[in-house]
């Protein structure tokens, strides 16, 4: 028996059982989640489409647990024994007596619909199943099979082998023993689960996106050099990469595309994806992986730093910080995000530091700051229509200094967990 946490007897009889995990497809990201099992004594089942794909994902797992060896993290007897764990097979049908089966797939809802589909007919009745969309409606992946209590978004971060952060997405369907279960496992392969509701963008990535978003912004508008705009926001928050650098790293095409379920989503101009943005994808240049982006393909030298209006007004105005003003709306947004119910002040800030390397969240970023610094910001900010937040959070404007007797809030309030 394996000795997880607190779940209830549906959890417990589940867990002495549980032992095959399927993984369906195996690109970058898949072969890690399958590689995150295979380390924490899963017996794993990684699926592709085609031997040559099969090949392409037995190789990404290879050269993560050869570095590992090459660094003193794994000996070679613990490597054997990973690699008994991993069976890699072209056939869905392999997965018929999994316990646990999560899909990587490709974003886009066609692929998942039938890889969906026919794990539902596959697969036993109790097996879980779990979708890594970064964006895409659990709810809707879900409703394709007979056993919409048993899925669940089960959302890593890549590297998946580094990162602890999941994201455990439930539905209204969902049942509490699924998601206590799938806690549990994700407590097991080493990671630091948050449970949140089937909403665009989840936690981290509504936060993180948007933040990525509003330095394009910046930097289309020249305001500043895209060195001026990493270093401030690195300086600032103790970032370890400024925006624009984790922009070229992320893939702009795939910051497009979380910035356009977004959109879809809630059609506020927040969400509104920079102009600049759309435009380099269209153009190719996509940031690393395409060898073009804000660094990449450049010499590197420092850019010119800009003389226009925008400019002059950000190095004049004494209310106005360039770091501050990429930080103070990712606070508001988070604290909109609290306020609304969605997540704890603890899980934003967990999802954060977890998931984007964040030293500190963005609640623990406004206790520094205080409320009354950020709502400055935010109000300069839109003066000089830097910014698509049109009315500071509720949540922030309660925590003011000059609130009114009795209209404040106690302790117990979402903002302090």
């Amino acid at each position: 028996m394996h000795g997880w946490g607190h779940g209830g007897p549906y959890s417990v009889r589940m867990v002495q059982e549980f032992d095959k995990v399927g993984v369906v497809g195996l690109g970058a990201m898949g072969a890690g989640i399958a590689e995150v099992f295979a380390r924490a004594g899963f017996n794993v089942i990684g699926v592709e489409i085609d031997q040559a794909a099969v090949d392409r994902g037995r190789a990404h797992v290879d050269k993560s647990l050869s570095r590992a060896v090459s660094k003193g993290k794994l000996t070679e007897e613990e490597r054997a024994g990973i690699d008994a764990r991993l069976t890699f097979t072209t056939s869905r049908e392999d997965l018929a007596d999994a316990d646990f089966v999560v899909e990587a797939v490709p974003e886009r809802m066609d692929i998942k619909k039938d890889v969906f589909s026919d794990l539902d007919r596959i697969c036993p009745p109790g097996t879980i199943l779990a979708t890594n969309t970064s964006s895409l409606s659990v709810t809707e992946i879900a409703a394709l099979t007979g056993r919409p209590d048993k899925v669940v978004g089960l959302h890593f971060f890549n590297p998946a082998p580094v990162m602890k952060l999941v994201e455990v997405i439930t539905t209204v369907s969902t049942s509490e023993e699924t998601v206590d279960l799938v806690s549990e496992v994700a407590k097991r392969i080493g990671k630091t689960p948050v449970t949140a509701g089937d909403r665009a963008g989840f936690v981290a990535n509504a936060l993180l996106v948007p933040y990525i978003n509003d330095a394009v912004r910046l930097y289309e508008r020249k305001v500043a050099t895209r060195e001026e705009i990493d270093s401030a926001v690195q300086k600032a928050a103790g970032l370890p990469m400024g925006p624009l650098t984790l922009a070229d790293l992320v893939g702009l095409d795939v910051c497009l595309a979380v910035m356009d379920v977004l959109w879809e989503e809630y059609r506020d101009p927040r969400y509104a994806a920079s102009p600049l943005m759309r435009r380099m994808v269209a153009a190719g240049r996509l940031g690393r992986k395409s060898g073009q982006g804000f660094y990449a393909g450049t010499d590197e030298a420092p850019e010119p730093r800009p003389t226009g209006r925008y400019a002059e007004m950000v190095r004049e105005e004494e209310t106005l910080d360039l770091g501050e003003m990429l930080i103070a709306p990712q606070i508001d947004d988070a604290m909109r995000m609290i306020g609304d119910g969605y997540a704890s002040a603890k899980d934003v800030d967990t999802a954060m530091r977890f998931g984007c390397g964040y030293p500190k969240g963005p609640t623990e970023l406004l206790e520094e700051r205080g409320a009354e610094s950020v709502v400055t910001t935010l109000v300069a900010m839109g003066e000089y229509s830097l910014t698509t937040v049109a009315v500071p959070a509720p949540l922030l404007m309660d925590r003011l200094p000059d609130t009114q007797e009795g209209e404040g809030h106690g302790g117990g309030c979402a903002c302090h967990g």
